[in-house]
């Protein structure tokens, strides 16, 4: 019979981050204003894009310029991380409002701060 304490010592340890190294000196940086997220049993596909006419539907086709292929695994650590990063973001500076609508200042309004 064993006690608790002989447990204890086999026990892995706690996981501890190791910092990873990353090169981005190839890295192409891009600006977005569109993503869309589609997907099949195995991977998510996430295209970004520039939407020349973001207020309302656009009338000309969006052209994808980056898509990204994750599996389930990487697109979750993905939506943590991104989660964390937005949380942050808006314990320092405030809600993002995602509905435009609810952004627009009315042009009488913007007037008359003077």
């Amino acid at each position: 019979m064993s006690s608790g304490s002989e447990g204890a010592e086999n026990a892995p340890a706690p996981q501890q981050r190791q910092q990873i190294q990353v090169d981005d000196s190839k890295a192409v940086s891009n600006y977005a204003n569109f993503c869309r997220v589609t997907g099949t049993p195995e991977e998510l596909i996430i295209d970004f894009a520039l939407n020349p006419q973001p207020m309302g539907t656009p009338t000309e086709p969006i052209a994808i310029s980056e898509r990204v292929v994750l599996n389930f695994y990487t697109a979750k650590r993905l939506l943590v991380a991104l989660s964390m990063s937005i949380q942050r973001h808006e314990q320092a500076f405030g809600v993002l409002e995602t509905d435009v609508q609810k952004r627009v200042v009315p042009s009488a309004y913007r007037g008359n701060q003077s």
